[in-house]
């Protein structure tokens, strides 16, 4: 039973990762400086996303709401959000690099 549990928690992990990774910004329509901030804090709240997840795998919910799937589906939510809310109230200086790299690959073209 916990191999069943733990194959169905990698499966929704996987393909939550690869729905992530379609979800990306797509750096190259940045056409101007407020859209290129707003992309470059979009990665960073994806890459907080994804790096918060590990932290919250293991916490199992208290009863009665603990155990479902769809626990598992909002956990993965609400671990998204507080990626966003990290981004949005400063970051970790991802989206300033990003940011000067979109500017830089702009003035490439």
């Amino acid at each position: 039973m916990a191999e069943l549990a733990n194959d169905l928690l990698f499966s929704l992990q996987a393909s939550n990762a690869l729905a992530q990774g379609r979800a990306l910004p797509n750096v190259r329509g940045a056409t101007n400086l407020r859209e290129a901030r707003k992309v470059s804090e979009e990665f960073e709240a994806v890459f907080l996303g994804q790096m918060l997840q590990p932290m919250f795998q293991n916490i199992e919910a208290a009863e009665p709401f603990g155990g479902s799937p769809s626990e598992k589906i909002w956990r993965t939510m609400q671990v998204e959000e507080y990626g966003k809310a990290l981004s949005k109230a400063g970051g970790i200086g991802i989206a300033d690099a990003v940011f000067r790299e979109i500017i830089k690959a702009q003035e490439l073209r």
